[in-house]
């Protein structure tokens, strides 16, 4: 008489070594959120898989993304087919098996993204844990995903956005000059040209200190042509943090920003100093102005982001510049009624994977 085959229920079953130390299962949870940072079916899924099966002492542990295909860490269940099992769960959304082969659903932002296959004799609530740990994971992953987007849209954003007054009044300055003086109209029209190709143009992430500088250069070029002798600038700029990688266009909003609410308002003449030196490590920038100022809190809520929606890119260099640096860098803001602004922005001179 033929052997009948093996039930699923009587496999024999050898548990896997568990992390009991409490560091070690703290590591590997840690373990298994950052190796699933690109999803199911990036390339860390099958180093989470591993580390989760030895969580929860299975024989083996599958995930799976929306396509069915496991990726799988010990050993498979290889008394029975997981095809079918995988298929009812991404179908019905529902949890299907049970010990010593159950398969879950995983969830995030409450649409279905996967599912996880468990092997051995593990308790149902376990292996619910095991998904919601998988599913935070994933739905993190997620989130930083969209952050990261979001980042990338703002300085796209930033990156477009030229005042369409300025650019107004700067044309119109060259085209008055250039019967009277044809000679300074060309030079403005060049220094406008360079202007925009350097604010719109596809630049990579970063740039230099000099690169900035010059763009600064530029525009308040422009600017003077437009205010006359009610702008006195002052640029400088220490030779030693010329080569400082930066985010690309983060400064020549704060300048834009000092002469369009410090100098404009005024009813006489204005002062706008740009400085840059180096501090230790850091490489320290200053915008100020001697304008009319503005209350603590409403700087504030400038770089809170709820503050003028004519305070051109000011909460944008903010979080840009935290989200490259870290919180302990960003916009120094200081400010009073009637005391002129003073915008410092702190930078390390050398940052891994912050290259020009």
């Amino acid at each position: 008489m033929p052997s009948r085959p093996a039930r699923l229920d009587r496999v024999p079953f050898v548990r896997a070594r568990t992390e009991t130390d409490p560091t070690a299962t703290l590591v590997a949870a840690r373990t298994v959120t950052e190796r699933l940072k690109d999803g199911l079916s990036g390339p860390g899924c099958r180093v989470a898989a591993r580390r989760l099966r030895r969580l929860l002492g299975a024989r083996g542990l599958a995930m799976a993304d929306l396509s069915g295909s496991p990726v799988w860490a010990g050993r498979p269940a290889e008394h029975a087919d997981t095809a079918p099992l995988l298929d009812a769960v991404l179908r019905t959304e529902a949890a299907a098996g049970r010990a010593p082969l159950a398969a879950v659903p995983l969830h995030v932002d409450d649409e279905l993204a996967g599912a996880l296959v468990v092997y051995g004799d593990v308790p149902a609530s376990a292996v619910r844990e095991a998904a919601a740990l998988v599913s935070a994971a994933l739905e993190r992953a997620r989130l930083e995903a969209t952050a990261e987007r979001a980042a990338q849209a703002e300085f796209r954003a930033l990156r477009a956005e030229i005042s369409p007054h300025f650019v107004y009044n700067a044309l119109t300055v060259i085209a008055s000059l250039a019967r009277s003086d044809p000679d300074r109209a060309q030079d403005l029209m060049l220094d406008f040209a360079d202007y925009t190709r350097y604010s719109l143009a596809s630049h990579g992430d970063y740039t230099t200190v000099s690169d900035e500088f010059h763009a600064i250069e530029t525009y308040l070029a422009l600017q003077r042509a437009l205010l006359g002798d009610r702008l006195r600038v002052q640029v400088r700029v220490a030779p030693e943090v010329l080569g400082v990688a930066v985010p690309y266009l983060v400064l020549q909003p704060l300048v834009e920003n000092a002469i369009r609410h410090g100098i404009e308002p005024r009813a006489g003449a204005g002062r706008v100093l740009v400085s840059g030196e180096a501090e230790g490590n850091d490489c320290v920038i200053s915008v100020e102005d001697d304008g009319r100022g503005m209350p603590p809190r409403t700087a504030r809520e400038v770089l809170a982001g709820r503050g003028d929606p004519d305070s051109v890119g000011l909460a944008n260099v903010d979080r840009r510049l935290r989200h490259v640096y870290g919180p302990w860098y960003g916009l120094v803001v200081e400010t009073a009624e009637d005391a002129g602004t003073r915008v410092v922005v702190r930078v390390p001179r050398f940052q891994p994977g912050v290259l020009p």
